[in-house]
């Protein structure tokens, strides 16, 4: 069947009560897959599901899943991005909480026991938490902590990362957003999961707390407590991007960066659940006009 791509399904992990369920898309990237798992095995508190959905896996990513007895997979021939590969990976899940993990992160110790309490303190399903990513290089992203602990696996200083990490400065913030993520399993399926339009996956993340904002989460929160190292986009960089922009525009008739500056106030210190925003009348109006010339860009 031309177009066809078919998706295998292996659930074989006897975990006993997990905690999360754990979906991780990759692509050809096993050494950093490899190593994201272990830091999972190694310096979560809780026992959790992981589902690892395999793109390809000609690097003999998929020998490897299937040697592990912990693992759960999910498998494309082909390369179906981000969005389709969380998607089919969330249908396995067996937990009430779903955590979208990228495979070149390295959770920090403690990352998930942090989690957990927070979505004890909420005493609800609407809400989106972040854990707090270490990069080692400045893209001015505000939810970030800055601090140099390898730029690749070679370079990659574990020991100096756990002895340091949780002495490092930042506060809880605003604007959960980026992976790692956790949401109610119940919202994701309210929602829809991961919107396929957005395929391969750029502008997905944005997209997908949009639609949880749409459904009336107000608790966006990046908590500081719960750490990860992220090498930064090994993955990313070697895919042909969508124009997720335009797409983000077309659908909510506003930019992402509006959405992420003036509803979810991303970066910014935590303070509480979100208010409704109150946006200048310039922005309404430039926002306004960006969705024309999308519709007029599209239709031409």
């Amino acid at each position: 069947m031309p177009g066809y791509t078919a998706i295998q399904k292996s659930k074989h992990s006897r975990q006993d009560n997990p905690v999360f369920s754990i979906l991780i898309p990759t692509w050809n990237n096993l050494a950093y897959l490899k190593l994201c798992i272990e830091s999972i095995r190694k310096n979560s508190h809780f026992r959790h599901q992981l589902i690892i959905h395999i793109n390809e896996g000609k690097d003999g990513t998929i020998e490897w899943i299937k040697s592990q007895d912990d693992l759960d997979y999910t498998f494309s021939e082909k390369n179906i991005g981000v969005c389709y590969a969380l998607n089919i990976s969330s249908a396995m899940a067996v937990t009430d909480y779903i955590v979208y993990i990228n495979d070149d992160m390295y959770v920090c110790p403690g990352w998930d026991e942090a989690l957990f309490a927070e979505i004890q303190n909420a005493g609800h399903n609407y809400f989106f938490f972040s854990s707090t990513a270490i990069e080692p290089e400045s893209t001015n992203n505000h939810c970030v902590i800055v601090k140099n602990y390898g730029k690749d696996i070679q370079s990659f200083q574990e020991k100096k990362l756990v002895e340091e990490f949780s002495s490092l400065q930042k506060n809880d913030w605003l604007g959960s957003t980026w992976p790692p993520n956790i949401v109610h399993k119940d919202i994701w399926n309210l929602v829809g999961g991961y919107s396929t339009e957005f395929s391969p996956g750029m502008y997905s993340d944005p997209d997908f707390s949009m639609k949880l904002w749409k459904l009336g989460v107000r608790l966006f929160k990046g908590v500081s407590k719960s750490r990860v190292y992220h090498f930064g986009s090994k993955s990313v960089n070697r895919v042909i991007k969508n124009k997720g922009y335009y797409s983000f525009v077309a659908k909510w008739g506003i930019t992402s960066g509006t959405f992420t500056r003036h509803f979810l106030h991303s970066g910014s210190p935590f303070n509480g659940p979100l208010p409704e925003p109150v946006l200048p009348a310039i922005l309404k109006l430039k926002n306004f006009f960006k969705k024309l010339k999308t519709v007029f860009k599209n239709s031409a």
